[in-house]
């Protein structure tokens, strides 16, 4: 009895214990349901589902023919799961060496024993051995396709360990072509890359589409998509620039910086009619690197005193206000005036005497520009203010791309203002404009008055689709009287005919524009050092104007030269040399003569195998073809070509007289001569005497016409 009451005493203790446990855990199923559910569900839910951020494609900048200007690529960051579950020990031993001598002839940093002794230590050494970073460097889809197939990573993920993690890299494929034009992308904190400066940053929301997201479920171990939103595109942008003439601009400006010891230089080219903007060069030179690039955009951003290009303006006001006539006369005296305690000086020792008011502006006379201006406005500075406020030169152009410098044209009531304001601002100085403000000025002028807002984009497509064109803008309609701009576009051609910029005279077009040379502060010693920056602004051809341009170089070195003409005036010659090549519609089309016989065209001498192919294709009989020779001159006889040998010998200077561009530049840089090209058409003149000897890195230039 007492063991029966024993054991029934100590069931009894079990099966209460039992139940107060189950109670307690029923109590606390229900708090837990009732009170924390939400809490623990949430939990639970981060631990077995998560949203991952699917990126947009971000949308490609183009040129305006569609050829690439900013372009987003992918790449990969290439890692190895030392844990991945196919990864056995003996698989591994047995491909760990061919996997190290294909990671060194790949990346070529270091010897395949030193990656083997790091993809060891990674396997067996490091505690936190997953996902180790292989190289620093990112790979394309390209090596990537290459890495694929070295020994372990053809074995894919699982069994390979191979993890490449993608990310999308802006390239701009033509590098520094208006690098800073086409703008850059930031890294924001969360790791997401933005537009900032240039197109990139105004058109931020049009290019960066819209971002998907995918719910990832962890299943059996393994994250698996099971719902997606999907990504949006950006939109693509077609740009106003032409890469030729873009190229063109960016290889001019760089040569003439590196002639003068410039620190920085711009160029734009503008379209008349329309304000697109085909080319914007800037460049400055970086002392780290020790040449030039595209550090900052001068063209947009720098304002400074444009000096004599400004006295376009000064002219007009006298002129719109009936003041002067072209050949009414101003004394300049000898060249040197005195405005209260300061003193006005001409660039030209002596003065230029009595002349003028077209042979003052043709002549960029300080001292004849700033007494008409004195003379009739002395008494009444705010009328000539205020005409200047009448052709827009205080009023920013409202570019899309940010950045662009304040234009400052101060009024009388200004603190500042003294009796030598006016004459100073009549020929550029205590005024500032950015380069592309005088450019925009100058190309309302060749546009007979309608001044037209810069434009930079042509277009927005998505997909190949145009969902939205950008019309031209007109900022004014006309900025002054038809009978003033008769006159000024007159001055401006005589500037090149008989003015200051003589030098950029040619035969095959007109230009007309005007030279700027002002001396500008330094940022440390005001005007005490004399720093200079030279410019040249126009137009061509002068009588029926297609393209505008402005040049600005600032700081050259005064000891090698430092006026507009001479500096910047041969950047704007050999831009719109270019450009009148390359640009057909501003040819003269000249009226077929009907002659008897067959017509055999004129043609360069070059290299045999191209003319044999050209010559077939267009039927022509040539004698003398059986020719054994690289490089032939050719001759026209009655209705035949005739071939005649030409030797080109090593260490001796080839003549490349009657060739074009293309074939003379070949000859010349394959025998280690640096070649400067002057001129469009064939080769006329050579500076080296042909036959003569020379050493390689010589230079050489060659003249065409």
């Amino acid at each position: 009895m007492p063991i029966k009451k024993d054991i029934i005493w100590r069931v009894g203790l079990i099966y209460t214990t039992v139940m107060l446990v189950a109670a307690l855990v029923v109590g606390r199923v229900v708090y837990l349901q009732l009170f924390e559910g939400d809490k623990w569900r949430s939990k639970a839910q981060t631990i077995s589902q998560r949203d991952v951020i699917v990126h947009a494609n971000r949308g490609d900048i183009c040129a305006d023919d569609g050829r690439l200007l900013a372009s987003s690529l992918p790449y990969f960051q290439i890692r190895m799961d030392f844990r991945a579950s196919g990864l056995t020990d003996k698989v591994f031993k047995s491909k760990v060496d061919s996997l190290a001598l294909c990671l060194s002839r790949f990346f070529k940093d270091k010897s395949a024993s030193e990656y083997r002794r790091k993809l060891w230590k990674a396997k067996y050494k490091t505690k936190s051995n997953r996902y180790i970073l292989i190289n620093r460097r990112k790979v394309n889809y390209n090596e990537l396709k290459v890495l694929k197939t070295f020994p372990l990573f053809r074995l894919g993920k699982n069994k390979g360990g191979l993890i490449c993690e993608q990310e999308n890299k802006r390239i701009q494929p033509h590098k520094n072509l208006a690098t800073r034009t086409i703008g850059y992308l930031n890294k924001e904190a969360n790791n997401k890359r933005i537009g900032k400066v240039g197109m990139e940053g105004a058109f931020e929301s049009e290019l960066k589409g819209v971002d998907g997201i995918s719910v990832m479920q962890k299943m059996s171990g393994r994250w698996l998509p099971v719902n997606m939103v999907e990504p949006k595109d950006g939109n693509d942008l077609i740009t106003t620039i032409d890469v030729n003439y873009q190229d063109v601009a960016e290889s001019a400006l760089h040569q003439q910086l590196i002639k003068y010891n410039a620190d920085h230089g711009s160029a734009i080219l503008m379209e008349v009619k329309t304000g697109a903007i085909k080319a914007i060069a800037n460049l400055g030179y970086d002392p780290e690197k020790q040449a030039y690039r595209e550090r900052y955009n001068y063209a947009i951003g720098e304002a400074t005193e444009p000096g004599s290009t400004f006295k376009l303006a000064s002219m007009m006001a006298l002129l719109e206000d009936g003041y002067i006539g072209p050949m009414d006369s101003i004394d300049t005296g000898n060249g040197v005036y005195r405005f209260y305690n300061a003193k006005m000086r001409d660039s030209h020792h002596g003065g230029y005497g009595k002349i003028t008011v077209q042979e003052a502006f043709e002549k960029s006379s300080n001292v004849g520009i700033s007494r008409l201006v004195d003379e009739h406005y002395k008494n009444k500075p705010r009328s000539f203010i205020n005409r200047l406020y009448e052709f827009r030169l205080n009023v920013p152009l409202d570019l899309n791309i940010k950045g662009e410098g304040k234009p400052k044209i101060k009024y009388p009531d200004d603190p500042t203002w003294s009796g030598i304001s006016l004459p100073w601002m009549s020929i550029g100085y205590a005024v500032e404009q950015t380069p592309l403000q005088t450019l925009t000025f100058y190309n309302a002028i060749a546009n007979n008055g309608r001044m037209m807002k810069p434009k930079f984009v042509e277009e927005i497509k998505y997909h190949g689709e145009v969902i939205k064109k950008f019309d031209d803008e007109v900022l004014a309609s006309k900025i002054c009287s038809g009978q003033t701009l008769d006159i000024v576009q007159s001055m401006l051609k005589g500037v090149v005919l008989r003015g200051t910029a003589r030098n950029l005279r040619n035969s095959s077009y007109s230009i007309a524009g005007k030279t700027g040379t002002a001396q500008i502060a330094d940022k440390n010693k005001g005007y005490g050092k004399k720093v200079y920056q030279a410019s040249f602004v126009g137009y061509f051809p002068a009588d029926d104007p297609m393209y505008s341009c402005v040049v600005v170089i600032n700081r050259p070195n005064k000891t090698k030269g430092f006026y507009g003409n001479q500096v910047a005036g041969p950047v704007f010659k050999t831009i719109a040399d270019k450009v009148y090549a390359m640009s057909y519609s501003m040819h003269p089309v000249k009226e077929e003569v009907e002659e008897d016989g067959p017509l055999v065209p004129v043609s360069l001498n070059g290299n045999k195998e191209d003319l044999d192919l050209v010559f077939e294709g267009l039927d022509i009989e040539v004698t003398n073809k059986d020719i054994q020779s690289e490089w032939v001159m050719t001759s026209r006889k009655d209705s035949v070509i005739e071939y005649k040998y030409r030797r080109v010998k090593n260490a001796l200077v080839p003549n490349v007289k009657g060739m074009g561009v293309q074939d003379a530049l070949y000859i010349l840089e394959n025998a280690g001569l640096k070649v400067n090209v002057k001129g469009v058409g064939a080769v006329s003149k050579q500076s080296l005497r042909p036959g003569s000897y020379f050493r390689r890195g010589d230079r050489i230039t060659i003249d065409l016409s």
